[in-house]
């Protein structure tokens, strides 16, 4: 679920919400999209600019500090968590992904983002997210 986001258009909206998005936020930012639920993440990977008739987009859209919306670093560690309880061992977790990973024979191809773009350009941004643009950026839809 998380390599499907790894696209440039949802870092532009991650970017857009966030105000600035490094590659570490943009992982929590996936992450955060994910706890949305079904409903959300279909929309969002169809369409990253669906996010902004999201209330809490709309809602960081108000307010100055906006990096804790939808950038959710704890979900990353979920499966790792629910793991540990499970079998007790805290480092077991990663052993059994790397194994399967290993057996992942697709897990090596190169990931298509899509086309890149200048995030910093606010005609490319409103061109590209419209509606995330006249909420972060002030322009029109």
């Amino acid at each position: 679920m998380h390599d499907a986001l790894y696209r440039w258009d949802v870092w532009a909206a991650a970017y857009l919400i966030g105000g600035g998005c490094s590659d570490d936020s943009f992982m929590d930012f996936r992450a955060g999209v994910i706890a949305l639920g079904c409903q959300w993440y279909q929309r969002v990977a169809a369409d990253p600019d669906s996010l902004a008739a999201h209330p809490d987009v709309g809602q960081a859209a108000n307010v100055r500090d906006r990096s804790e919306a939808l950038f959710y670093e704890d979900v990353n560690y979920g499966a790792s968590g629910a793991f540990e309880r499970v079998t007790g061992d805290e480092d077991a977790f990663y052993e059994a992904w790397r194994s399967f990973r290993g057996a992942d024979t697709e897990s090596d191809n190169a990931v298509d983002m899509g086309e890149d773009f200048d995030f910093d350009d606010d005609r490319e941004m409103s061109r590209r997210l419209p509606r995330l643009a006249a909420l972060f950026l002030g322009t029109g839809p």
